[in-house]
């Protein structure tokens, strides 16, 4: 019951965004509607957060007819900073959402109100605990984009809609935290734009499925865990499918991720506050993972989870100071300049508690190319840091029709044996993609955790010579025999009835002579 109740409002909720991207289609791009509808909703959650928690001091103290939307600014200035302390922010009664929306469709001006009010938001933060996690957080809500409208008065009838729109949203009671539609809107969201925007959208997304397939190998046997971690964090749905998969409390000392895309980097700053991750418990850093890490202080991480960008362009061996990179000297050689990707690896393995797991989606290539990434892969059977590969179906990525893998990193493994598991056929159709069932994921989970030597033509355990002797190639197929899913054909009885057919033929050809004999005759 609970669950067609869930599915219901989740319904509901998805039209309610379908509805504001029906009334703003034309005048905005899908990808950048996405920033203002996640914005608007940010913006509201805030007002929402703050007003409950100021709501419910005052009420516990017997105050119960207070609302803080109706208290004069001046008086609420007194809180400022107490309030900053504790939630990390602040904002005055008639900067809150319910005020700017009610007086919107009479403000000549609002497109100034929301711009003003999104500035002392940032601003309240400054100088606090808090600041980095609100530094910049609204940079991609332009409220003068001509993508709104050509003119100040149509842009503010646009920004009327989506603050209606979003307000008509069903998003749960605040004050009860059931805050999950949040989080499903920002899915959805990524999902409706993803589908959408080829590989623009497919970069900054992974799919839920997948997230959840990469957080459970990682947690296998675990209830709680340290820190998890994500390099190539994008917009911070695998960061977060952590908390979802062991639990509320389970991630003890927080989310820790770095992006290089500015816009996304908000998006994920956002995406915590939407999923009620405090501000002190998070730490996304805006630079190049690579070449910039920003998380020395923090690592080792227990968990670490990625899906990094297939290979890209990086400084490589250009840059006369990665090869004594401690991420990177170990291997002896650098991921080569046009191909990242084993860079990326090298990078988590050198992060990872001896405690931990990393499980990384990885391009296939760089399981069995030679040269500089036939070096590396050798450092890492050698050294005994591969616990599994996993070849999972095509088409799981939107933008993308690869055919991927997961790599399964530990540092402290039990066995030299690497299990390799063909996961390609574990999928269901839908639509044009494919996805991962509850079922497939629990399949690779069990089998994974079973570490069993042969599941036929799903699972095998190599041992280190086994790898050695295939030079170092880590492709899933090398080690795991495929289905002959061809028909076994019966050659005699297809003999049988190819003869019966001619001979019909035949018979067929009399008829039809004696039919034309007959009309001419």
């Amino acid at each position: 019951m609970a669950d067609r109740k869930k599915e219901q409002e989740r319904d509901e909720l998805h039209r309610a965004i379908w509805a504001i991207a029906d009334e703003l289609r034309g005048a905005v791009d899908g990808w950048d509607f996405k920033n203002y509808v996640l914005g608007t909703m940010f913006y509201r959650y805030i007002s929402e957060n703050l007003e409950s928690y100021i709501n419910r001091g005052e009420w516990d103290a017997g105050n119960t007819d207070f609302r803080y939307a109706d208290m004069p600014d001046a008086e609420a200035e007194e809180a400022r900073a107490g309030l900053v302390e504790e939630k990390g922010f602040f904002i005055l009664p008639s900067e809150l959402f319910c005020n700017v929306r009610k007086n919107a469709p009479q403000d000549e001006n609002l497109n100034e109100t929301l711009e003003a009010v999104f500035r002392h938001i940032e601003e309240s933060a400054k100088g606090s605990q808090s600041e980095s996690s609100f530094a910049g957080l609204f940079d991609d809500y332009d409220v003068n984009s001509n993508k709104l409208g050509a003119t100040v008065a149509k842009r503010n009838e646009k920004l009327v809609k989506l603050l209606n729109g979003v307000a008509d949203m069903d998003l749960g009671d605040v004050k009860d935290h059931d805050i999950d539609a949040f989080g499903d809107a920002y899915e959805y969201l990524m999902t409706m734009y993803a589908s959408n925007a080829g590989k623009s959208g497919g970069e900054f997304f992974t799919p839920a499925d997948v997230s959840e397939l990469l957080t459970r190998l990682g947690t296998v046997g675990k209830t709680e865990i340290n820190k998890v971690y994500d390099p190539a964090c994008g917009s911070g749905s695998l960061l977060l499918k952590a908390e979802k998969v062991l639990g509320r409390d389970a991630i003890r000392n927080g989310f820790f991720g770095q992006e290089i895309n500015i816009t996304t980097y908000n998006l994920c700053r956002i995406n915590m506050f939407l999923h009620d991750v405090g501000f002190d418990k998070f730490d996304i850093a805006c630079e190049d993972t690579l070449t910039a890490p920003q998380h020395w202080d923090d690592e080792p991480f227990e968990l670490i989870v990625s899906n990094p960008p297939y290979s890209i362009k990086w400084a490589g061996d250009d840059n006369p100071i990665l090869i004594n990179d401690p991420r990177f000297s170990p291997a002896g050689v650098l991921a080569p300049k046009s191909k990242a990707d084993l860079a990326f690896i090298m990078h988590s393995l050198s992060w990872l508690a001896s405690n931990g797991t990393a499980a990384i989606v990885c391009f296939p290539g760089i399981m069995y190319r030679g040269g500089a990434e036939q070096k590396i892969r050798k450092y890492l059977v050698d050294n005994n840091f591969i616990d599994c590969v996993i070849q999972l179906p095509a088409n799981l990525f939107f933008g993308t029709s690869i055919a991927t893998c997961i790599m399964v990193l530990k540092r402290g493994k039990v066995d030299n044996k690497t299990l390799f598991i063909d996961a390609s056929g574990e999928c269901v159709k839908v639509t044009n993609n494919n996805k991962l069932t509850a079922n497939n994921i629990e399949r690779i989970v069990s089998v994974f955790a079973a570490r069993e030597k042969e599941v036929k033509y799903f699972s095998y355990l190599a041992d280190y010579e086994d790898i050695v002797g295939n030079g170092y190639n880590l492709s899933v197929s090398t080690y795991v025999e495929a289905r002959n899913v061809r028909e076994k054909i019966d050659i005699v009885k297809l003999n049988a009835d190819i003869e019966a057919i001619v001979a019909r033929e035949n018979v067929l050809r009399e008829e039809i002579s004696k039919i034309i004999k007959e009309i001419e005759g």
